[in-house]
C-alpha cells in the first residue's frame, strides 16, 4: 500500500496553503484529491459513490474533498441532463458532509448562488468559462469560503493573477487554481505543464485530469473524450508540481449522465491513485 508522505515542498511556491475544512492543500502538505461524479444523479447514488471513494482514499491515506455539481449550466445540448438544482443538490451534498464526515465542494454559475452555496459548501468552485466574471468571483469571495478557480481554456497561466486578486480582495478564505487544459478551437484540449509552476506562485494548483481529456463537441451533441489519457496527464502534472488532483469518478462511466467519455472508473481509482502517490513522493524528494 502506497501512502502519500508529508514531504518538503520544492521551494518554488510563494502562495499560502489553503485549508478546505480539514484538508490542507499546498505548502508541503500531502497530495490531496478532489473527486466525485460530474453531476449529482440522485441522493442514493451520490452517497454510495462518496462512501466508495472515501474508502479508497482512506486506505491510501489521501485527503479527500468530495465534489459533485448540483447544476451543469454549460452543457453541449439543451436536452442534456443538468442535475437536481441548487436546493435539492445542496441538501444532498450536506448529507454527504454529515454522514461521511467529508469536506464538500460544488460549482456556482451566478452571483445569487454564492450565499446559499457558501453556507453549505466547504469550498466554492468557479467554472473555467466563468473565471473572468468579476461579479461571480467577488460574490464567491465574500462568502469567506476557499474559492477554487478553474483556469479558463482561453487563459494563459499568468493571466489568472487578476482572477485571484478579485476573489482574494473580496475576502475569500484561500484561493486554489485548477488547470484543465487550453482550447485552441481544434476539438481538443492541450495541457501546458509549465503553467503549473507559474500558477503555484499565485495559489496552490489543482490538476483536473479528467476534464483535460475532453474533446469539446467531439461526439456531436455531447462532449467526447480520451479517458485513457488521464493517468498520463495526472502523473505529468504531479511531477510538474501540482498540489492536488481533481478527478471525476463514476461507478458506471458509460451510463454517467455527464462527461461519460472522460469520468474515471471507480474500480480503477485505487490503482491510479497509487501510481500518482509514487510520483508525488519522488518529485518532492527530487526537488
Amino acid at each position: 500500500m502506497i501512502k502519500a508522505k508529508n514531504t518538503p515542498n520544492d521551494g518554488s511556491i510563494d502562495a499560502q496553503p489553503v485549508n478546505v475544512r480539514n484538508v490542507r492543500i499546498g505548502g508541503g502538505a500531502p497530495l490531496a484529491v478532489i473527486a466525485g461524479p460530474c453531476v449529482i444523479e440522485g441522493r442514493d447514488h451520490t452517497l454510495k459513490l462518496a462512501e466508495a471513494i472515501k474508502n479508497i482514499t482512506q486506505k491510501l491515506a489521501i485527503p479527500l474533498i468530495f465534489k459533485a455539481s448540483y447544476d451543469k449550466a454549460n452543457r453541449s445540448s439543451v436536452s442534456s441532463f443538468r442535475g437536481p438544482g441548487i436546493d435539492l443538490g445542496l441538501n444532498i451534498l450536506s448529507e454527504v458532509r454529515r454522514e461521511l464526515d467529508l469536506p464538500i465542494t460544488s460549482d456556482i454559475h451566478s452571483p445569487a448562488e454564492a450565499e446559499p452555496a457558501g453556507e453549505i459548501l466547504d469550498a466554492i468552485q468557479i467554472p473555467a468559462f466563468l473565471c473572468r466574471q468579476t461579479d461571480l468571483l467577488v460574490a464567491a469571495g465574500r462568502t469567506g469560503q476557499p474559492v477554487n478557480i478553474k483556469k479558463g481554456q482561453f487563459m494563459a497561466p499568468d493571466q489568472m493573477a487578476l482572477a485571484v486578486e478579485k476573489a482574494r480582495e473580496a475576502g475569500a478564505g484561500g484561493i486554489l487554481l485548477t488547470e484543465r487544459g487550453t482550447f485552441f478551437g481544434y476539438g481538443r484540449l492541450v495541457n501546458d505543464m509549465t503553467g503549473i509552476p507559474m500558477m503555484r506562485k499565485l495559489a496552490p494548483v489543482v490538476f483536473d485530469a479528467t476534464h483535460s481529456c475532453q474533446l469539446p463537441g467531439g461526439a456531436g451533441t455531447v462532449t467526447g473524450g480520451q479517458r485513457e489519457m488521464a493517468p498520463t496527464l495526472a502523473k505529468a502534472a504531479i511531477a510538474a508540481g501540482a498540489d492536488a488532483l481533481f478527478l471525476e469518478v463514476h461507478d458506471n462511466p458509460d451510463q454517467a449522465k455527464s462527461d461519460a467519455t472522460t469520468v474515471w472508473p471507480l474500480d480503477r481509482l485505487e490503482t491510479l491513485l497509487e501510481s500518482c502517490c509514487r510520483v508525488f513522493e519522488a518529485s518532492r524528494e527530487l526537488h
